[in-house]
C-alpha cells in the first residue's frame, strides 16, 4: 500500500501512453503528486526491446526513473521521491503496487482495466485528495467516465529544453549597476586593470553566482554587462564586457542581444579555456563560434588550427556505409558546419567565396574535421576545439574530448538538450548537462544559453509552437 502526505491536494496517476508520448511529463505537474501503478512499469518494460521509437522512448523513461530513484532509499521511494521543477517547484513521485489489487467487475483482466482498478483504489484510500487519470487513450477516458473515475487528457506537449536541465550561465536584474549594489548592501570599488574595468564586491552575493557567468541589467538593450571572475560567499570580481553589437565585430559578426555579446566575449576570452553553449535550433551558437574561430586562428594567429566533431548520431533511421576517407565519411554530418561556412565567407554584395578553391584550400590547412571516434590518444596544442551536438554524447564520451586539450587549446561544447537523437540519453543525464554543472564553479570555464531564434520567423515560430 502506497503512503501519501495528507497535504497533498492532487494526485496525477500516469498511463503508459502519457510517458511514451512525452518522456519529460513527470516534470510538468508543477508542485502536484505523479503516481505510476506497477501495471505501467510492467508495460514500459515490454515495450523497451527494439530499435523502434516507442522502444527508444522507453528505455529513455525507464533511464529518467532509475536517476530519480537511484539515490534514495526505501523509506524515501514510500513516502514520495522528490522531483524537481520550474520555478523552485518540487513535486513527488509515487509508485503504487497493490498486491491484493480485486478486478473492476465485469470488465476483462487487461493492463488498461488493470489500471483503472489501481485508480479506483487509490480513490478509496485518499478521499481528502483529487486523484485525476491522465491518459491519452480515449476508450479508457470513456471507462473512467462511465465509472465516475476523474480523467483528462494529456495536453502539456512542451518539449524539455536547456533551461530545465541545466544553468542559464545568466543573472538578468532590471537595476544592475548602482541600485542593484544599494539593493543588495554591497560595497563596491572600480578599478582598472590595463583596458579592463573590474568591480570588487564585499557584502552578501547572490548564491546563485558562480564564476564565468553573466550579470546583466535586461536581455535585449542591456546597459550593464559584466562577467563573474571570482566569487565566494562574502566577495565578488566583475569585469564589464566588451562591446560586440555596434563598433567592434569578430569576423564581421555582430551581436543583437545581451546573451549573443556574452558568447562572443567567452569566446574570444584568453582566461576562458572551456565555453559551454546551449540554445534552441537557429539561435547562432555555430555561427558565433565559427566567427571567433577564424578571427583568432586566420587573423590574430593565436591558434595553429581549427579542429571540428560532432557526433555522427542519425535523427532517425541510418543510411548505411558511408565511403571515403574520414573527412569524406564525416562529410554528411557537416551540414551544419558547411552552411555556417557559407554566411561567413559572403561580401557585402552577398556572395559567397566557400565555393572558391583557393578558399577552400586556405581554410582546408587550417580546419580539421575529425571523427570523435578517432581521438582518443591525441594531444591537441595551439587547437580551437569545436565539438558540436554535445548533446549526443555520454558524460564518459565528453570526458575523452575534453581531456585531449594541450597547450594553449580552447573548447567549445555547442548543444541543444531538446534535440537528442540517441536512445540512451536524457537531458538530465547527456554529457553537455554533466559538463555544465561539473565545470560550474571552475573560473577557466563560462556558460550561456541562449535565447533568441535569428534563423527565420518560421524557424521562431516553430521553436515556440511545436
Amino acid at each position: 500500500m502506497v503512503r501519501i502526505d495528507k497535504k497533498a491536494t492532487r494526485l496525477y496517476v500516469l498511463d503508459t501512453n502519457v510517458l511514451l508520448h512525452d518522456p519529460a511529463s513527470l516534470y510538468q505537474f508543477d508542485e502536484h503528486e505523479v503516481v505510476i501503478p506497477m501495471t505501467v512499469l510492467e508495460e514500459l518494460d515490454k515495450h523497451k526491446n527494439g530499435v523502434r521509437e516507442i522502444a527508444r522512448t522507453a528505455r529513455q523513461v525507464s533511464r529518467t526513473l532509475s536517476d530519480l530513484t537511484a539515490n534514495v532509499g526505501l523509506e524515501q521511494i514510500r513516502d514520495g521521491i522528490p522531483i524537481p521543477r520550474l520555478a523552485g517547484r518540487e513535486g513527488r513521485l509515487r509508485l503504487l503496487c497493490y498486491t491484493d489489487l480485486t478486478p473492476l467487475e465485469p470488465l476483462e483482466e487487461n493492463p488498461d482495466n488493470r489500471i483503472l482498478a489501481e485508480t479506483c483504489r487509490l480513490r478509496q484510500e485518499r478521499p481528502d485528495a483529487s486523484v485525476i487519470l491522465i491518459t491519452k487513450d480515449i476508450n479508457l477516458r470513456v471507462k473512467a467516465a462511465a465509472l465516475g473515475v476523474p480523467v483528462e487528457d494529456y495536453l502539456n506537449d512542451r518539449a524539455f529544453d536547456d533551461s530545465d536541465a541545466m544553468l542559464e550561465g545568466v543573472s538578468v536584474y532590471p537595476d544592475a549597476g548602482s541600485e542593484l549594489w544599494n539593493g543588495l548592501a554591497l560595497d563596491v570599488s572600480v578599478e582598472r586593470e590595463a583596458q579592463r574595468v573590474i568591480y570588487h564586491l564585499a557584502g552578501k552575493i547572490p548564491a546563485a553566482w558562480h564564476p564565468g557567468m553573466l550579470v546583466a541589467d535586461a536581455d535585449e538593450e542591456a546597459r550593464f554587462e559584466a562577467v563573474v571572475r571570482e566569487v565566494d560567499g562574502q566577495r565578488a570580481r566583475l569585469e564589464l564586457l566588451a562591446n560586440y553589437r555596434h563598433g567592434a565585430s569578430v569576423w564581421g559578426v555582430h551581436a543583437h542581444d545581451c546573451r549573443q555579446n556574452f558568447t562572443l566575449n567567452l569566446l574570444m576570452d584568453d582566461d576562458i579555456d572551456l565555453v559551454t553553449i546551449a540554445g534552441s535550433a537557429g539561435t547562432g551558437k555555430t555561427f558565433m563560434t565559427l566567427a571567433a574561430a577564424f578571427q583568432q586562428t586566420l587573423d590574430t594567429k593565436r591558434f595553429e588550427r581549427i579542429v571540428f566533431t560532432r557526433a555522427p548520431i542519425s535523427m532517425s533511421e541510418d543510411i548505411g556505409f558511408l565511403p571515403g576517407t574520414e573527412e569524406e565519411k564525416m562529410s554528411p554530418w557537416m551540414g551544419a558546419f558547411h552552411d555556417n561556412m557559407d554566411n561567413l565567407l559572403r561580401n557585402e554584395d552577398g556572395e559567397s567565396s566557400w565555393n572558391s578553391g583557393a578558399t577552400r584550400q586556405l581554410l582546408g590547412a587550417r580546419v580539421q574535421i575529425r571523427a570523435p571516434g578517432f581521438m582518443r590518444g591525441r594531444t591537441l596544442n595551439d587547437t580551437f576545439l569545436i565539438i558540436d551536438e554535445a548533446q549526443n554524447f555520454t558524460p564518459k564520451q565528453l570526458k575523452s574530448l575534453v581531456t585531449r586539450a594541450g597547450r594553449n587549446t580552447k573548447i567549445v561544447c555547442l548543444g541543444n538538450v531538446g534535440q537528442i537523437d540517441t536512445p540512451y540519453l536524457t537531458a538530465n543525464t547527456c554529457g553537455m548537462a554533466a559538463l555544465v554543472q561539473r565545470f560550474r564553479d571552475w573560473p577557466h570555464a563560462g556558460h550561456v544559453t541562449l535565447k533568441s531564434v535569428e534563423r527565420s520567423r518560421l524557424a521562431l515560430a516553430g521553436e515556440e509552437l511545436l
